[in-house]
């Protein structure tokens, strides 16, 4: 049974993802992503249902478009198995079930949906950073006004402050970098997006998260410069790197803070 509700849950991932890739060509070319039927962004033909399964259109079309033959983006599967995959993560690795039947609970449903929203607005953010390097706030700042409403019910009426004071601590750390850089090091967007992630993840979390995206950002960085794609004065999204951070500490946050403290035990 536990099966069944991975394989419904990635399918349900795959079709969010769709939705998210309509999202953001919706959002690049300002239109309204809640009217109007999925279409070619080349010939502008309107898609019939056989071309929006996700992944499978995009394999059973060898990756054309069914009507101008033009070659659609691989960031259309990309994303939605990016959903899928996160999705089903989420579903294994944040809650313990005990019975089939605790899936169908309310509370457990409304913090499994909430991750699902936030998993969506991270995956939008990301393409969309590494792509036109901006962080929208039309998606962060509802994002941002979900996780505060979830942490008022969940944590601040409890008096537990830890998620605020951790994306304070966040957003003040990045805000730091920026103005002594003049914006050259660290955009805004970043700074209000380190408030999110603070706010979301709390601490030690947020600390993994900033930790794993400094590291992960710094190899990429280099490598991009070893293969003379970019050099010390390029810019590169760093927003891309803080989401891939947010969800590994999401996943694997106090596993990877306990794994690194031991490191200094075994020293």
């Amino acid at each position: 049974m536990f099966l069944i509700f991975n394989f419904f849950i990635f399918i349900f991932g795959l079709i969010i993802g769709s939705f998210l890739n309509c999202v953001i060509y919706r959002l690049e070319k300002e239109q309204s992503f809640l009217k109007g039927r999925s279409f070619c962004p080349h010939c502008k033909y309107n898609l019939i249902w056989r071309d929006l399964i996700p992944v499978f259109s995009f394999l059973f079309l060898g990756g054309k478009c069914r009507y101008c033959h033009k070659k659609i983006s691989i960031q259309y599967p990309l994303v939605e198995l990016a959903a899928g995959i996160m999705f089903v993560l989420i579903f294994n690795l944040k809650f313990e079930i005990f019975n089939q039947f605790e899936i169908l609970q309310f509370p457990y449903l409304i913090n499994l949906f909430f991750l699902f929203y936030i998993a969506g607005s991270l995956i939008i953010i990301f393409v969309y950073d590494l792509k036109r390097y901006i962080i929208l706030d039309k998606v962060l700042f509802p994002a941002i006004a979900i996780v505060f409403l979830y942490q008022l019910i969940f944590s601040f009426r409890f008096l537990n402050f830890n998620p605020l004071w951790a994306g304070l601590g966040a957003c003040a750390f990045f805000l730091f970098i920026f103005l002594v850089s003049g914006g050259r090091w660290m955009g805004f967007g970043d700074v209000k997006l380190a408030f999110f992630m603070g706010l979301f993840l709390g601490y030690p979390n947020i600390l993994a998260a900033l930790f794993l995206a400094f590291f992960l950002g710094a190899i990429i960085g280099v490598g991009l410069i070893i293969f003379k794609n970019k050099n010390l004065k390029s810019e590169v999204p760093f927003g891309p790197f803080l989401i891939t951070g947010t969800f590994l500490a999401l996943l694997w946050g106090r596993e990877l803070i306990q794994w690194y403290l031991n490191l200094f035990v075994i020293i």
